[in-house]
């Protein structure tokens, strides 16, 4: 007979998951801070751009930032890679 998993089987095993991915989670945390910067951008720009182009604008320079700040680590601590 089958056994059929409870509830905090289920839990358990996703929050095991979640410990040994993190790209998801920050991923969406990445998505999330863009909400909030993606009206600055637009509002800086003076309308001179879409939205669909300040969302993009913002992530892009998300992109960067994580991109420089990983490069920073890389270059002051080789031997952690």
């Amino acid at each position: 007979m089958k056994r059929i998993p409870t509830m905090t089987e289920d839990l358990a095993e996703l929050w095991s998951a979640w410990r040994r991915k993190k790209a998801p989670t920050y991923l969406f945390l990445a998505i999330c801070f863009n909400l909030v910067l993606a009206p600055l951008v637009y509002a800086a720009s003076d309308s001179a751009m879409t939205r669909t182009q300040s969302w993009a604008l913002g992530l892009l320079g998300l992109g960067v930032v994580a991109l420089s700040g990983y490069l920073f680590v890389v270059m002051f601590a080789p031997e952690r890679f």
